[in-house]
């Protein structure tokens, strides 16, 4: 069977993905979403996977990574599923047609979550540059919201950044009182993707602040993907 004439890859609403987000992926939140895609099968016009690439929720990545540059057009696949009886080879397939669906020049990022035992295969089979695990890290937490981000929890009593002389930690401490604890984040493997011509591509590649990594190995765990969602409908051309 191959891959390119049984499979097409077409640029959907962010809403069509949120059955998915929410019950098909492990994070089990709605990520921020700049542009999704789906992955169908030509057969019976079955979306079969869904993609989605947003703003990185980390601003110091984006001013860093490349020392300050292409900050306008930097992406975070942060999302990426399939349905578990996809073939082999439709997941790099899937990608790789994404990310030529994306503007051109720019840099992608994404990353495979070390807790979940993921190593990023998918992002080595399409090429990506990797450069390491995620620095140690703790993240403000709320018992009974594990899944909300660390980073909606702090924006729930305000955006303080700019002014110092109000303590985040009392505020967050009064909202959710004993509740609120330090919790540890899982360590990810970061991978980047660079968009451009292939003089604008060696040009990007030399301004990574990152040094390149050899890939990580490791033996890959799958966890529960098996939900299928009632968005799992025909294409209607």
């Amino acid at each position: 069977m191959a891959v390119p004439d049984d499979y097409s890859v077409r640029q959907i609403m962010s809403y069509e993905c949120h059955e998915w987000f929410l019950k098909k992926h492990y994070a089990k939140r709605l990520p921020s979403t700049s542009y999704a895609f789906g992955l169908y099968r030509n057969k019976d016009s079955l979306l079969i996977g869904v993609c989605s690439y947003g703003r990185p929720m980390s601003s110091t990545l984006v001013s860093g990574s490349f020392n300050g540059l292409y900050q306008d057009n930097f992406m975070e696949l942060n999302r990426l599923i399939i349905t578990d009886d996809a073939e082999k080879n439709v997941l790099s397939f899937f990608v790789s047609q994404t990310l030529k669906k994306l503007q051109s020049p720019s840099v992608v990022v994404s990353y495979a979550d070390s807790s979940q035992h993921h190593h990023g295969y998918i992002y080595q089979a399409t090429n990506w540059i990797y450069t390491g695990l995620s620095k140690k890290f703790k993240d403000y937490a709320v018992e009974g919201l594990e899944h909300m981000h660390h980073s909606s929890i702090e924006d729930s009593v305000g955006r303080y950044d700019k002014n110092k002389n109000i303590n985040k930690q009392e505020l967050l401490k009064e909202r959710y009182g004993d509740r609120l604890y330090m919790k540890e984040r899982a360590r990810k493997h970061r991978y980047f993707y660079v968009l451009g011509n292939k003089k604008q591509r060696k040009e990007m590649v030399k301004n990574l602040a990152y040094t390149v990594k050899p890939y990580p190995k490791g033996d890959n765990k799958k966890y529960d993907a098996s939900y299928t969602p009632s968005t799992q409908g025909v294409l209607f051309l």
